[in-house]
């Protein structure tokens, strides 16, 4: 059940929207652990006065292109499924996006199901199906 905002430029298009989330979905699914049906993505588009960061910190170079996702998920996951997720997105968004995989920052926090309140100010007391 993670929930992921992802902040990206101000210009980008519905179109390009619509791949980018397809492509954090599947890969979620694939390497996360995440069900089919648990969708949960914010976007932002930001213009570049509002995305400030550092073109060269821990990274090549970075474009006007950046694209940041903030994942939070309710359960842990390994040091090999979080890199095997930020492989994957990173390649996948580059061949089918063009996005540069020194665009992409990917920031993952986790936390408890009782942190989290899917409906009706309950909160998340087992594992969601």
């Amino acid at each position: 059940m993670p929930l992921t905002r992802i902040t990206l430029p101000q210009n980008s298009s519905e179109s390009h929207i619509a791949a980018l989330s397809e492509i954090l979905h599947r890969t979620l699914v694939e390497t996360f652990d995440v069900p089919e049906q648990d969708r949960f993505q914010i976007f932002e588009r930001l213009p570049a006065s509002q995305r400030v960061y550092d073109r060269h910190y821990l990274s090549g170079s970075r474009s006007d292109n950046f694209t940041l996702f903030m994942l939070f998920a309710g359960k842990p996951r390994s040091t090999a499924q979080k890199a095997a997720f930020c492989h994957q997105l990173v390649q996948r968004l580059e061949q089918q996006l063009a996005i540069h995989p020194d665009d992409v920052m990917v920031v993952i926090q986790f936390n408890t199901l009782s942190d989290w309140s899917f409906s009706q100010g309950q909160l998340c007391d087992r594992e969601a199906k």
